[in-house]
């Protein structure tokens, strides 16, 4: 039964996947036929770690909890992947969501300030992200299978802007929108996130 539903999962998200991938491929075409001047920096340098963690409390206690790895392939290409954790409680009803996500950042202009003189240093990127999540079946209405968890998979997509807060560290904050949004009301529409790399 897992085995079916795990074919079934894979094929009906194929599309995504190929989606991701070719948008990828476009990405690595465009920028490789720019040529550079400069020597690519190492590859530790190119590694970063980041993520973001989210609260809140009251009538709804929602916490969240997501690291993530990424690497540098272009000067203005990063991919990061990383696990998701939340905690997620409505009254007296609560439940547990993991996961996990990858995705592709692209900046779009590295320094406003270089384009548009306003004195401030603060970087343009657009955003696409492909996250996997179990939900508990028992908290969900109507899973689409009769086992303890499922899963649901989102593509979600937008942009932000990135502010430099020291030499290898910045503060970001994007607006993502849920692709494939499904019924069970994961994601606000649009997404608010706030997210540290170093």
């Amino acid at each position: 039964m897992i085995f079916n539903y795990t074919c079934t999962f894979i094929r009906r998200h194929k599309r995504n996947a190929i989606f991701i991938f070719l948008l990828l491929f476009a990405s690595v075409s465009i920028i490789s036929g720019q040529k550079s001047r400069e020597e690519p920096p190492p590859f530790r340098d190119r590694l970063f770690f980041g993520g973001n963690f989210g609260l809140q409390f009251g009538t709804i206690t929602n916490i969240q909890v997501s690291p993530v790895v990424g690497l540098w392939i272009l000067p203005r290409l990063a991919v990061a992947v990383g696990p998701d954790y939340r905690f997620y409680k409505y009254r007296n009803d609560r439940t547990n969501i993991y996961g996990g996500k990858g995705y592709l950042q692209f900046v779009i202009i590295k320094d406003i300030n270089s384009v548009i003189p306003v004195g401030v240093n603060t970087g343009i990127f657009f955003h696409i992200e492909d996250e996997l999540l179990s939900l508990e079946s028992s908290y969900w209405k109507n899973p689409p299978i009769t086992s303890d968890r499922f899963y649901i998979n989102t593509i979600l997509a937008g942009g932000g802007i990135s502010q430099q807060i020291g030499r290898r560290s910045s503060l970001n904050i994007m607006v993502l929108w849920a692709l494939n949004d499904s019924e069970y009301d994961v994601y606000s529409n649009p997404e608010i996130r706030v997210s540290f790399n170093f």
